[in-house]
């Protein structure tokens, strides 16, 4: 393994402004190390060199000062984000040749910061069902064990992290898309507050369960992703302005939570007793911080519910067209959660919008007393990869493929920023995360703990790896 890619985002950088590496050396090294092991993880299907190549000539001839944040660093985007001139499949036989035009805000922007765009990272069919696979590319395999689920739905992105491919990556999260593939693949991805990073709306203006967010292996690196990823734009009407501090900043800052507390379910969902033991103990070790941790959650006894009603009215939104002419090419999960959504009536909209409402007060509530709130970012270990999705949990059945990420999709349905953050191997030797909710808008709170639980627990450098062979 090139020893540039076991280095940090913000080693690489640096290395970038003190001119000891060029943006065309780090986009050979990927290059390399794509061909070296992707073929056995399947994490980049679409690689775009050519055209990272040309914009990496033009970036080199700003001075070092005008190169933005990223400063030239490789990074790919999912295969969901739309990149001027590149495939944007979104998983589907329907869009198999889809090149579009005009790139995604959120792209531009980290254009306009210093990112080289050179691959497209998998996902399953428009993102629906944490395992990713789908029809165009296949199945993405987790480096830690090939047999097993990366999760989804950025499980490419996780993936390419995980095994020396990229050193910063896009992803999207609706109910835990960045939060799972980051616990199955041991990195660390950060689902932001609605508006933190502006990105171009489709279908709904205010279509806000699903947001985009940084992933890295490591806090700090994940924090200046996010810098180059947030601000206001024009053209998302819900973005946020720039805060006056870096996320960078705030997660060097070493501000300690003063009370956090712990959940292994939320007491919504069954979780695997080995996943709650891991994270219950890495939680614990913020004692070691000074923070007083306890057992507590919000009330979020509606939040089952009320999911299933705004995810499937969200597919209804998004995606009946595509059923009315070409359901032979949409696969079951696809087609049932679409169905759902158009069975659905005002009155049971209005209600989940109500529990929603209701549930993210409560969280606001809970945050007045605590700092922090912890659980487990996923229920299991990363699962069989030929099971489309997990459909039990320590002895009870699951009711739909979206349900066993209920612990990830209450957080979301709370309007709060969470991260996945490494804890530690199950004994079959597979990544666990902890996830770290913070109140609403708090990212600083949230990567200034997060940073200080990952230096107690010592996993920063537990990836890069070379992929395992499969058991």
């Amino acid at each position: 393994m090139h020893e540039l890619i076991r280095d940090t985002a913000c080693g690489v950088i640096g290395k970038l402004t003190r001119g000891e590496v060029t943006p065309l050396d780090l986009l050979d090294v990927l290059e390399e190390r794509i061909t070296e092991v992707d073929g056995k993880l399947n994490a980049l299907p679409i690689l775009c060199f050519d055209r990272a190549r040309k914009h990496a000539d033009v970036l080199i001839k700003k001075p070092v000062s005008e190169r933005g944040l990223l400063a030239g660093l490789p990074v790919p985007i999912k295969d969901l984000t739309d990149v001027a001139g590149v495939r944007n499949t979104q998983g589907s036989p329907i869009f198999r040749n889809n090149v579009p035009t005009r790139s995604d805000i959120l792209v531009e922007r980290l254009e306009e910061n210093g990112a080289l765009i050179y691959a497209r990272s998998n996902t399953p069919e428009f993102g629906a069902g944490a395992n990713t696979f789908n029809e165009v590319f296949g199945s993405t395999l987790n480096p830690w064990n090939p047999a097993r689920s990366a999760s989804g739905s950025s499980g490419g992105a996780a993936v390419a992290l995980a095994a020396g491919m990229a050193w910063l990556a896009h992803g999207s999260d609706m109910g835990g898309s960045l939060r799972n593939p980051a616990s199955f693949c041991s990195v660390v991805g950060l689902r932001p507050s609605i508006g933190r990073v502006a990105h171009t709306p489709k279908f709904k203006i205010d279509r806000n369960l699903g947001v985009p967010g940084p992933m890295a292996r490591n806090v700090e690196d994940v924090a200046l992703m996010l810098d180059a990823m947030s601000g206001e734009h024009p053209g998302d009407p819900l973005s946020l302005p720039k805060l006056p501090n870096s996320f960078l900043s705030a997660a060097r800052s070493g501000k300690r939570p003063k009370r956090v507390a712990y959940s292994a379910n939320f007491g919504i969902t069954p979780v695997d007793s080995q996943v709650a033991a891991i994270t219950r103990q890495a939680a614990a070790r913020f004692v070691e911080a000074g923070a007083i941790v306890g057992e507590a959650h919000p009330d979020f006894r509606e939040s089952r519910e009320c999911f299933h009603v705004l995810r499937a009215f969200d597919f209804a939104v998004s995606k009946a067209a595509l059923l009315r002419s070409h359901r032979d090419l949409l696969k079951p999960e696809v087609i049932w959660n679409i169905e759902e959504g158009l069975k659905l009536t005002v009155e049971q909209i209005e209600r989940a919008e109500t529990q929603r409402l209701t549930m993210a007060a409560r969280a606001v509530e809970f945050f007045k007393e605590y700092d922090l709130l912890l659980s487990p970012a996923t229920i299991v270990e990363p699962f069989p990869v030929l099971d489309r999705y997990v459909t039990e949990c320590d002895g009870k059945k699951l009711d739909h493929y979206v349900d066993w990420v209920a612990i990830a999709s209450a957080i979301t349905l709370a309007c709060c920023p969470a991260l996945s953050l490494p804890c530690g191997f199950t004994s079959s030797g597979l990544p666990v995360g902890l996830q770290i909710v913070a109140a609403p808008r708090a990212e600083g709170q949230l990567l200034a703990s997060a940073k200080i639980l990952e230096d107690i627990l010592g996993m920063r450098d537990s990836t890069p790896i070379d992929p395992r062979e499969p058991t």
